[in-house]
């Protein structure tokens, strides 16, 4: 039977060996070699080395979502998601890397900001960890202020979505994108305690596997 109230919890292994086996642009392929706790057994294991991401759900006055569509190759689709992108600027802490992204990917800026979850995206192969925000009160950066988008960013539009439609379009299988379904989601519950149980934005990000190794 499950402890309650049920938190994942931190549970490490003995490392034997570590081997990159694939240096890429963005992330690498790790090949670890760990020993199990209780049957001493040795696994092999292959994962994504990621620098993890942070993602923004901006909510206006009337409970809309900001959505912006992007086209991934990957999938070969375009989708619609919230604003996001990676950790990947030395010594940046995760709140303001939310900012900085909410600028570049949707031209704007926020005065309210909250932790809506954290999430591992697909922690049998990757070690991405991804905090989600709530931002609120968000204004249009001037023009002449605003972030020159290039490559698939430079297609990206964006819209305002009613919180509820945009639950019925993740039930309904017409949203993909993993952040965006979760925040999405995770809004639609907050909005039950007016939002009052979120978590302080500045919350270290400690689940993430580069940040809790300092």
């Amino acid at each position: 039977m499950p402890l309650h109230p049920i938190a994942d919890e931190f549970s490490p292994r003995e490392l034997l060996n570590r081997e990159t086996v694939y240096e890429g642009r963005i992330w690498d392929v790790i090949h670890d070699s760990v020993k199990l706790s209780e049957s001493g057994a040795t696994i092999e294991r292959d994962y994504i080395n990621h620098p993890g991401a942070v993602s923004v759900l901006v909510m206006d006055a009337e409970e809309r979502i900001l959505m912006v569509n992007q086209y991934r190759h990957p999938v070969g689709m375009r989708l619609w998601e919230i604003p996001a992108g990676l950790l990947d600027v030395a010594g940046e802490p995760p709140l303001e890397a939310a900012k900085r992204e909410l600028w570049e990917e949707a031209d704007r800026t926020a005065d309210h900001w909250s932790i809506l979850t954290d999430v591992f995206l697909s922690p049998g192969s990757s070690a991405e960890a991804v905090r989600i925000y709530l931002a609120r009160d968000a204004k249009l950066v001037a023009a002449d202020h605003r972030h020159q988008r290039t490559e698939e960013e430079a297609e990206m539009v964006s819209t305002w979505v009613p919180l509820e439609e945009a639950v019925a379009a993740v039930l309904a299988g017409k949203i993909h994108n993993p952040t965006a379904t979760i925040a999405i989601l995770a809004a639609h519950a907050a909005r039950a305690n007016k939002y009052l149980d979120l978590r302080d934005a500045n919350e270290p990000f400690d689940v993430h596997p580069y940040l809790r190794e300092g």
